[in-house]
């Protein structure tokens, strides 16, 4: 059994056509990819990829056992669990840098440019991002009942604020990595060991903000 995941409100010709499907109960790293493409279909970034691409491709980890492939039919795109059979291309990425690759792809490399293409879709604006990641994850249990997003812009500090409420946590980064965290990108606990992201709340509110931002990176 598959889940099949369509790109919704397309925003190019063609971006409607593009059907992903994952296996029921599908891995972290399945979720994840299959999320990826449909963020770029979404955006109609790298359709022509997506649609006329042909075989299977091989998605490694750097440093964890984590595998998918990547299966390019003509009624869509299948992602599965492992590698399984010989695929046409291999490409070993880094999870945590946006599917960056950590060595050159082996096999196809038309395929392989094709699919790394698709798996680095442009990211929405940070305000657009926050918003996204609100809507999808305010309805968790325990989640604060306001989140604010702060950021420096060109006219100095810029910040949202969503929702209403007594409990508030406040996220604070540059754009870019704000953008990456809300839209999934990124994974929060990375970034947040990195140094790149500050935060202000309780230990339990992280937990939950955490498992928030895990529903939107994995599309759970």
């Amino acid at each position: 059994m598959t889940e099949t995941m369509t790109a919704p409100t397309p925003t190019a010709a063609g971006a409607a056509d593009v059907d992903v499907r994952i296996e029921d109960d599908a891995s972290p790293i399945v979720r994840m990819i299959g999320r990826t493409l449909r963020d770029s279909a979404r955006a109609g970034h790298a359709l022509d990829a997506l649609h006329t691409s042909s075989g299977t491709v091989a998605i490694r980890s750097h440093d964890t056992p984590q595998a998918a492939t990547i299966s390019f039919g003509d009624n869509g795109i299948d992602v599965s669990s492992g590698v399984r059979i010989e695929p046409d291309a291999a490409i070993t990425v880094d999870l945590n840098a946006r599917f960056a690759p950590t060595e050159d792809p082996s096999g196809d490399a038309d395929l392989a440019r094709g699919v790394l293409r698709a798996l680095t879709p442009p990211l929405p604006g940070w305000r657009e991002a926050a918003q996204q990641f609100w809507d999808a994850t305010r309805s968790i249990a325990g989640i604060p009942d306001v989140l604010i997003a702060v950021t420096e812009g060109p006219d100095g500090v810029e910040q949202i604020v969503l929702g209403d409420g007594a409990t508030q946590y406040l996220m604070a980064s540059d754009p870019d990595t704000l953008a990456g965290v809300f839209s999934g990108a990124d994974d929060l606990i990375a970034v947040l060991f990195s140094g790149a992201l500050g935060i202000q709340g309780t230990l339990s509110q992280l937990s939950v903000m955490t498992g928030a931002s895990w529903k939107v990176r994995y599309d759970a």
